[in-house]
């Protein structure tokens, strides 16, 4: 089996390129390095089944080539963060919507067996109901959410219109090794591990009673992989731990002092996904406990030793467009 990942450098997407290349698959790789990197690929350094290009999925002309021969498509590469997608829309844009239309295309005119997206749970934005069901309102709250969603929504209509046969899923909150260490401020557990590496505390928003729906990155693998094998076409299912873990919780496994910062507006004080159709119609479950996954991520720390240090002025400083254009 042939397989494609755009992303495939960054942090979900070379976790699901470990577990190809484990089953045996041939892998290209496509990732422009925005967000991804060579190192997390250092595994499999001069692995023959392994291809790597660099290349911007939105190049239609230009990607469409490295299609042909590929029997399933695991579409990763995105733009992400909350700030960034705030300032510059049209960047998210072009890489979420028009890359992930021309990965359809190319996906259907290479007549590929099944092309699988990873959508945001963001696109719930402020649920009204724990766990939340796929049937929940879209509410995106900003446009990284947006766009994420748009590009389901042609991953769907793709599959609709052109019979092509796609399957979408929508994460919440994955967290694991290799998340991303750079950037804007965001990820929890990058921010997280960078202070207690520095021995600085824990910069808590809010009370840290707000709750996510903390999803180990190998679990989010096995339902890209077994997506990949079952027979289903044209779903939309929800991908989550089966609980949902207050940010203190996290802090007291982790071990360190607290600083608290002021809440931000659009986001939810709960994430937590409702996983039964999931479990229904791909058999998938969750498996690793948030206290493994948690103890995984310390033995791994080191990872997050160049990662940015944040403090609250600099928080501060990171999220006033935050502010500026989310608050009511």
């Amino acid at each position: 089996m042939k397989a494609l990942v755009t992303g495939g450098a960054g942090f979900i997407g070379s976790h699901m390129v470990d577990k190809l290349i484990g089953e045996g698959y041939e892998v290209t790789v496509l990732d422009n390095f925005s967000n991804g990197r060579l190192q997390n690929l250092a595994n499999h350094k001069n692995n023959k089944n392994l291809k790597t290009i660099e290349i911007d999925i939105s190049d239609f002309d230009n990607i469409k080539k490295y299609f042909n021969g590929i029997d399933v498509v695991f579409h990763f590469a995105a733009l992400a963060d909350i700030v960034p997608s705030i300032v510059n829309p049209l960047d998210y844009y072009k890489s979420n919507v028009t890359g992930t239309a021309a990965v359809c295309e190319a996906s259907r005119l290479a007549k590929i067996k099944k092309l699988i997206y990873a959508a945001s749970s963001s696109c719930y934005g402020i649920p009204d109901n724990f766990p939340t069901p796929e049937t929940a309102e879209i509410r995106p709250q900003y446009p990284y959410a947006l766009t994420k969603y748009l590009g389901e929504q042609i991953i769907m209509h793709w599959g609709k219109v052109y019979k092509l046969p796609v399957v979408s899923l929508r994460l919440f909150n994955v967290y694991g090794p290799r998340s991303r260490t750079s950037g804007t401020y965001g990820a929890v557990f990058g921010v997280f591990l960078a202070q207690k590496l520095n021995n600085k505390p824990f910069t808590v928003v809010g009370s840290g009673n707000q709750t996510r729906d903390f999803t180990f990155v190998t679990d989010v693998v096995n339902a890209f992989f077994t997506a990949a094998q079952i027979d289903c076409k044209n779903e939309i299912m929800n991908v989550g731990s089966g609980n949902t873990y207050s940010i203190n919780e996290l802090v007291k496994l982790l071990g360190g002092e607290v600083t608290y910062i002021p809440k931000r507006p659009g986001e939810p004080d709960c994430t937590f996904a409702d996983i039964s159709k999931i479990k229904k119609i791909l058999g998938w479950q969750p498996k690793v406990s948030f206290e493994k996954g948690v103890r995984k991520m310390l033995d791994s720390i080191e990872y997050w030793r160049q990662a940015p240090l944040w403090a609250p002025d600099t928080i501060e400083e990171a999220t006033k467009d935050w502010f500026r254009y989310l608050a009511r």
